[in-house]
């Protein structure tokens, strides 16, 4: 195992894990989809100076094809679903919850691709997804008046666990530069009339606005989502989405120390008991 291999997973878990911490630097001054539009051209010039300038191999057209398809799920509709729903009023623990259900509906479809789960595999998703709703408990809020945010947050859910699944099926090896060239012009072209239609396309460059924009074309997207294609390519499926069950756990733990937010007893046997999952599905011992 490559040094990389072993460094991914963590750094995977805490840049995504920054993402929230982003979106609230950035709430107050933008509205979500014009926010995403300008991150999704921002990570597309940067990713295509770094091809251009390394004379990376571009996908066939066929490839091309499926990496959009692919980044409409993962980048688009995900992104989109997420931030728009949390602007509408869902609390940020209910959409946490909702999309931590991603690691349980992609062990329910990996067979579909040629993964098989194991019985330790399925009690590790089990525990993760425990262990989560033991950290966002007291943030949770679950009701009716959430009726449409609740739908949107959903089909987050559906569109990152289909993209995810379709990228390993069809084209699982692409060049991170190049692919991601594809993928985020493909969200920005989708993303664009949403924005235009249904927002006043609101941004204030601030401090707060910059940092949050810089941080996600740079950090998040150029470095996060980059690794999250590498351990794709490298590992199985189940296994990288599991990962994402630590996600809120770390989250928390950022929180705590630049926002003061509680950290009580119960999230932390939250944290232990999701590390506990997330091991069973990716501990080498389990069966392959």
């Amino acid at each position: 195992m490559s040094a990389l291999d072993r460094l991914a997973p963590p750094l995977f878990i805490f840049i995504w894990a920054t993402g929230y911490i982003v979106a609230k630097l950035a709430a107050p001054y933008a509205d979500p989809l014009t926010f995403l539009c300008w991150r999704y051209a921002g990570v597309v010039a940067l990713m295509l100076g770094l091809a251009l300038a390394a004379r990376a191999r571009w996908p066939s057209p066929r490839q091309m094809a499926h990496l959009a398809v692919a980044g409409l799920g993962i980048q688009a509709l995900y992104l989109g679903g997420v931030w728009v729903s949390i602007r509408q009023g869902l609390p940020a623990g209910t959409a946490a919850l909702i999309v931590n259900l991603q690691p349980v509906l992609v062990a329910a479809m990996a067979p579909l691709i040629g993964e098989r789960v194991s019985r330790r595999q399925w009690a590790g998703v089990a525990l993760g997804l425990a262990g989560v709703v033991l950290v966002i408990w007291h943030k949770l809020t679950l009701g009716a008046s959430f009726g449409p945010p609740l739908g949107l947050c959903a089909m987050a859910l559906l569109a990152i666990t289909g993209g995810t699944l379709y990228q390993k099926r069809f084209v699982p090896q692409f060049d991170l530069r190049t692919g991601q060239v594809v993928q985020f012009a493909a969200a920005l072209a989708a993303t664009l009339p949403l924005a235009a239609l249904l927002e006043p396309m609101r941004i204030e460059w601030n401090p707060s606005v910059a940092i949050a924009m810089a941080w996600s074309v740079l950090v998040l997207t150029a470095g996060g989502i980059s690794l999250m294609f590498y351990m794709l390519r490298h590992g199985r499926v189940t296994a990288v989405s599991s990962t994402m069950y630590l996600v809120p756990s770390v989250t928390a733990l950022m929180a705590w120390l630049l926002f003061g937010e509680t950290l009580g007893t119960q999230a932390i046997a939250g944290m232990a008991v999701t590390l506990l999952g997330v091991y069973l599905v990716v501990g080498k011992t389990a069966p392959r």
